[in-house]
């Protein structure tokens, strides 16, 4: 059993009656439990997937719980919005998503060049970050 979160955007009220019959609602849109089955967990997903052609264009569900095995210890199921993309990278999992023309993208690729400082050996950070990389 492990925490199991569901956050909601615009969905119908049948998902937020259904979530919080089975989880407790801390925020408008987020339901937590605390000690969910992966059972209970998998049953609550197949009747979100059912009732998905309900869900409005910007509405959706994120689903998460803790996962040793997967990227980040985290499993994500998505219905609906947003409209990202999650991609699993070094065993962590990170956003994507398109520019766009609100993007400056002169300004993105200026900073792709800008050169790092390089490290201070007397940087008292250094053995912390050392010891942290040391297995």
């Amino acid at each position: 059993m492990s925490m199991t979160i569901a956050v909601t955007r615009n969905t119908p009220s049948r998902f937020n009656g259904f979530l919080a019959s089975c989880m407790q609602e801390i925020a408008p849109g987020v339901y937590v439990a605390p000690t969910m089955k992966k059972s209970v967990r998998e049953r609550v997903w197949r009747v979100m997937m059912d009732w998905n052609e309900l869900l409005p264009d910007d509405a959706g569900v994120v689903f998460f719980w803790r996962n040793p095995d997967a990227p980040s210890k985290l499993s994500i199921r998505l219905l609906g919005w947003p409209k990202k993309e999650f991609v699993e990278h070094e065993g962590l999992w990170l956003t994507h998503r398109d520019l766009t023309e609100a993007h400056d993208v002169e300004e993105l690729l200026e900073q792709g060049e800008v050169e790092e400082p390089s490290i201070d050996e007397d940087d008292p950070t250094l053995p912390m970050l050392e010891a942290v990389e040391a297995p």
